[in-house]
This record gives structure tokens, C-alpha cells and sequence, in this order.
């Protein structure tokens, strides 16, 4: 059961005056009493939809970012892409978007304690870079909270993501098919749970086909299109012989990956072919244009906004898992042999 306002001002031996003022975010108070209060009514399990209830039903919905190194949410456009998907669905209820990005350390708490306390409506949790025990921290809010693009199973809220594992398997199943070899894979060297579940669908494809997982060279890449060419033309340099085709967990590998090859005499597709993940703008810009897997990232974004908008009306609810289909967008960085394995 939840503590209230006078039961916390007691803990804290405070007036209830006290308490109520720095509950609402009115002046009266002072800034360490309020932030005092504020972390120990998320600490006790306030209810704060009492204090979002006096304000009405308008507000914010805040867009967290969660970095947990930074290297996978960082300047990406697929990130920017979805951002403009959730502004315009939030607009179109008429709430605002309020976007942060949040590291895990000692200022969390509170700068989550501000959050809740401010007129935030609900939160949208971009979990990319997240680890079933970084939710931690999120766990206490007492309110509506959708997490993007990974799966958080044991967090007990609603989680809107792509099928990583099926865009894989779609990828690797047409290099396969087109190239006629065993593919090799351009990882990303940071693991998160999106790549691991594309991992699942690249092997998978690769057993379709009854051919031997073990016989896929692997090149572990900064996601990035500098760091991935950088790291490969090492790799290159130090006697790596490539692989006839690559699936890359995402497009900056890709492009970076091609780059690497490139600058090395290697013809894309003619001697080496690509297929990258998420189709991002710079896939028909690069030369060749790079075949890559759509991920329907304005669907995700409205899919996300209209879930956190049902638990604002729900008096119960269900957890539930939404897994959104991708497709897959041919260019020219994969040749058609048009025979069978040698």
C-alpha cells in the first residue's frame, strides 16, 4: 500500500503543509527540502497520480533515453526518425513531448523524482541500451511507462519493439539466396538485445539452408560508420580474407564496413556484398545504395504513443509484448550469382 502525504510528513518530520507544497511543485519550500521530500516519496511509494490528478488531464509525455554507453543511442537517424513519430502522435492528443537522455549513476533518482513530480503525464522508455537489472531504477514509478525497441520481460510493463530476429533471418535467407555462399556477419562490438535477437535470426537462416554455423567468419565493429571502417581495415590489413557476402546488425556498420572494403581494391557488390539493418536516409545515398532491412520506425513510434495512452485510461492492464514486422528494401550492394554452391 502506498505511504501518504501526512504519513510522509511524519517520517520526515515535516508539516503536512510542507509536504503538500513540495508534492505540487509550489513555492514555499526550499530546493533541498523539495528534492528531500520528492526522493523520499518515490523511496516510500507515493501515489503521484493524486498530484497529477489535481492538475487535470493535459500535460507531458517524456521520452527518456537511457545510455548506458552511448554507443548505440547516440546521433543515429533511426533514432530521430521515431522521435518525429512520437512528437507528432503526442501532438496530435495535444500533450507535449519533453525529451531527456539519462545515464545510470547517482543523479537518476532524482532526476527521475523532477520527472514524475513535474505535469508528466507518462513515460516512454527507450531502452535500447538497456539490461533487464538497468530497469531498476525505473521499477518505482507509479506511472503509465512503455519501454521502445527491447524487451524487458521481467519489468512488468508494456514493451513496443521490432522483430529483429525476423529481419535477420529475412536478410540472411536472401544473401544466401542471391550470393549462393556462406555469409559472414559484421557484429556490433557493443552487445545489446536487439543484436543478440539478430544474431538468433542470422544463425537461423544460416541452418535453413543446412549449412554450418561454425563456417560464418564473424568481425566484431564499432556501430558506426567511422569506427566499423577503421576497425575492418585493421582487420583487413593484418591478413583477414573477407567473406563473399555480410549481414551487419545495422546500417553504420554497413556503410562502414563497405568503406573499409572499398579502400582496400574490394568491389561492393562484385567482389563483397552488404546487407545492413533499419534503413536509415544515408542507405540511398552511399554508392551502391545499400540493401538493408526496413524497420517501420513512424508505425513504432504511434504504436508506443497509443499504448501509453490506453494505460492513461486503464484501470487494469496486462503487460504486453508488440513485436512489429520488418521488410526488407533491395538496392544494389548484393550481386545474384544465379548458380549453386560450388
Amino acid at each position: 500500500m502506498s505511504i501518504t502525504a501526512k504519513e510522509l510528513a511524519k517520517r520526515l518530520g515535516l508539516s503536512e503543509a510542507a509536504v503538500s507544497m513540495a508534492l505540487n511543485q509550489k513555492s514555499g519550500v526550499s530546493t533541498a527540502t523539495r528534492q528531500m521530500v520528492l526522493a523520499a516519496a518515490q523511496q516510500y511509494g507515493y501515489d503521484f497520480t493524486r498530484v497529477r490528478a489535481k492538475r487535470g488531464r493535459q500535460g507531458s509525455v517524456y521520452l527518456i533515453y537511457y545510455r548506458k554507453h552511448g554507443a548505440i543511442v547516440n546521433d543515429n537517424p533511426f533514432f530521430s526518425e521515431l522521435s518525429e513519430s512520437i512528437q507528432h502522435a503526442c501532438g496530435a492528443r495535444n500533450y507535449r513531448l519533453n525529451i531527456r537522455y539519462l545515464y545510470e549513476g547517482p543523479e537518476l533518482a532524482r532526476q527521475l523524482a523532477d520527472i514524475v513530480c513535474s505535469d508528466c503525464a507518462g513515460i516512454l522508455l527507450m531502452g535500447t541500451e538497456m539490461r533487464e537489472g538497468d530497469f531498476a531504477s525505473f521499477a518505482p514509478l507509479n506511472l503509465p511507462l512503455v519501454i521502445l525497441d527491447s524487451y524487458l520481460g521481467s519489468s512488468g510493463r508494456d514493451c513496443v519493439l521490432i522483430n529483429n530476429m525476423q529481419g535477420a533471418f529475412l536478410a540472411t535467407d536472401y544473401l544466401i539466396r542471391q550470393v549462393k555462399r556462406q555469409p559472414g556477419y559484421l557484429r556490433s562490438a557493443y552487445p545489446i538485445h536487439n543484436f543478440n535477437e539478430r544474431a538468433d535470426g542470422f544463425y537461423q537462416a544460416i541452418r535453413s539452408h543446412g549449412l554450418s554455423t561454425s563456417k560464418s567468419p564473424v568481425h566484431w565493429l564499432t556501430p558506426s560508420v567511422e569506427g566499423a571502417c577503421a576497425d575492418l581495415l585493421a582487420l583487413l590489413d593484418a591478413g583477414e580474407t573477407p567473406a563473399p557476402c555480410y549481414f551487419a546488425d545495422n546500417d553504420l556498420i554497413a556503410l562502414g564496413a563497405m568503406q573499409a572494403f572499398q579502400k582496400r581494391g574490394l568491389s561492393v557488390p562484385g567482389d563483397v556484398s552488404v546487407v545492413g539493418f533499419d534503413n536509415i536516409p544515408l542507405c540511398n545515398y552511399c554508392s551502391p545504395p545499400l540493401t538493408t532491412v526496413n524497420v517501420p520506425k513512424t508505425y513504432i513510434g504511434e504504436m508506443a504513443v497509443e499504448r501509453l495512452f490506453h494505460l492513461l485510461e486503464a484501470d487494469h492492464f496486462a503487460p504486453i509484448k508488440l513485436q512489429v514486422q520488418t521488410d526488407l528494401v533491395l538496392r544494389r550492394s548484393v550481386k545474384s550469382v544465379g548458380r549453386d554452391f560450388p
